[in-house]
């Protein structure tokens, strides 16, 4: 699926109201080819994972997060699953306190509800008390944390298709040299490219694509011994150690910051 969330003319044209928003759920996943708006946008997944290209950055995101992307700036986006998201359109003239660069944001509960409420919005005219809602989600987003979370892309269209089927199912547990050879490529070349292309070696990479769908699972209520199985870790020790190492908290006290 790759048509447009919104009518194409609506984002092309920096005029109009100062904000729309978009909920869309779909049976298929969603991709969408790169392309630029007039307007910012924030988007972000429902549930599930996301891939996000935006001007020379490739990310994963999980739920908890969302990617904020100026004015002009050619993006795309990849669905891993059935595609849930939505997306709050800025008019441009709004944009001059948001972020300049693409980033991910850390999305707030109230940042969900406000984008949640004005999703159910029509016209193209804001009375005043839907501006001033308009007027919270711009503070959130201005607020927000940007999080070194999202998991940077490989750009090597062979360990971009490794990249790509490991979001897909990160509890995929096959050894490097078999993803090197269902992808056409040398192990030593993958190795050496993914810490080149991404900062991480392919099992740092792997396993942190697994902590970003944990993070989603817990969100969801998922018990932390259950997350650990969904996600091929046959140790739960060893998952909440990862996960105490990376995000410095274990998955119980993320589970309990997250209620």
């Amino acid at each position: 699926m790759s048509d447009p969330m919104i009518p194409p003319a609506q984002t092309a044209d920096a005029r109009g109201p100062l904000l729309l928003a978009v909920v869309r759920r779909s049976g298929a996943v969603r991709v969408t080819r790169r392309h630029r708006h007039a307007r910012g946008q924030l988007l972000g997944a429902a549930q599930g994972l996301l891939s996000v290209n935006a001007g020379g950055s490739r990310w994963v995101v999980p739920a908890t997060h969302a990617v904020w992307i100026p004015p002009g700036v050619p993006h795309g986006l990849r669905s891993h699953g059935p595609f849930s998201g939505w997306s709050v359109y800025v008019a441009a003239s709004a944009c001059a306190e948001l972020p300049g660069e693409p980033c991910v944001l850390a999305v707030s509960g109230l940042l969900r509800e406000a984008v949640a409420r004005a999703t159910s919005w029509t016209g193209d005219v804001l009375d005043v008390p839907k501006e001033r809602l308009a007027g919270v989600i711009l503070d959130e987003i201005r607020s927000s944390l940007q999080a070194a979370l999202g998991l940077h892309m490989p750009q090597d269209a062979r360990l971009l298709r490794i990249a790509q089927a490991l979001s897909d199912r990160p509890d995929d547990g096959r050894r490097l040299e078999e993803w090197a050879e269902w992808a056409g490529i040398a192990p030593r070349t993958l190795t050496r490219r993914f810490i080149a292309e991404t900062g991480f070696t392919f099992t740092e990479w792997r396993q942190r694509v697994r902590l970003l769908k944990a993070l989603e699972l817990l969100a969801a209520g998922r018990p932390v011994k259950v997350a650990a199985l969904d996600l091929g870790y046959d140790n739960v020790s060893a998952f909440i150690a990862m996960f105490r190492r990376v995000f410095g908290v274990t998955p119980g006290r993320y589970e309990a910051l997250m209620r």
